[in-house]
């Protein structure tokens, strides 16, 4: 098990707790320094029992509370910061029902490419560009983020956003170890507003927004990767 952060480098404390009664225990490191939160390796499922994680989740543009979920998500973290009226996007990490891709283009017009890990797993993405990317419940899967905020760097074109939804964790130890979003197997990385100022100013992406509780959206800047 590595004691390193993985977004800052930094030395991380460990948090151990039992996220269900009578389950066993389970290993965190958080990072003192940018906040970042993450699941020891030892304690992270395996892909199938990932991908029968992601299966249990019942969604659909059919249901209202779903779509209102992405409607709110659209109008604070998207349209707030372009003024564009032609925008090709990625969704990353789209999941086997693409409401949100399908918001997009209904509502917009927007031309939307799929990528998803199980679900839309050709690299549609490769040789593309874009003026946005969307994550919306997908970074606190992620074991190595930094390689995908790298990622997500490359493919935004001059100017282009990222938006990204996520909860933010408490601060406090004794709080995370009650917070209901580590029930969730399938997630094993957990940042603050701090970790996103942390990648921000590591990778060269301007903060443009940021709600202190589950959205953030980026942009691009001409800054060299650091």
């Amino acid at each position: 098990m590595s004691n390193e952060c993985k977004i800052c480098g930094s030395t991380t404390l460990r948090i151990e707790t039992r996220i269900r009664k009578r389950a066993s225990l389970r290993s965190y490191r958080r990072c003192p320094a940018c906040e970042y939160i993450f699941l020891d390796d030892a304690f992270r499922l395996s892909p199938e029992d990932e991908f029968n994680e992601y299966e249990r989740h019942q969604n659909s543009i059919e249901d209202p509370r779903y779509v209102a979920f992405f409607e709110g998500f659209i109008k604070d973290a998207i349209i707030s910061h372009t003024s564009k009226k032609e925008m090709r996007c990625l969704d990353f990490g789209s999941g086997p029902s693409p409401v949100l891709a399908q918001l997009l283009e209904r509502k917009f017009g927007w031309t939307v490419d799929l990528y998803d890990k199980f679900y839309a797993s050709s690299e549609i993405y490769r040789g593309n560009t874009y003026d946005l990317i969307t994550a919306t419940e997908v970074v606190e899967h992620l074991n190595d983020p930094m390689h995908y905020f790298r990622l997500f760097k490359d493919l935004l074109k001059p100017n282009g956003i990222l938006s990204i939804m996520t909860l933010f964790h408490p601060k406090c130890d004794a709080e995370f170890m009650k917070w209901y979003y580590p029930r969730d197997p399938s997630h094993i990385s957990f940042y603050t507003p701090k970790t996103m100022e942390v990648i921000a100013a590591h990778l060269g992406f301007q903060i443009l927004f940021c709600d202190d509780l589950r959205y953030i959206t980026l942009s691009r800047t001409d800054d060299q990767i650091k």
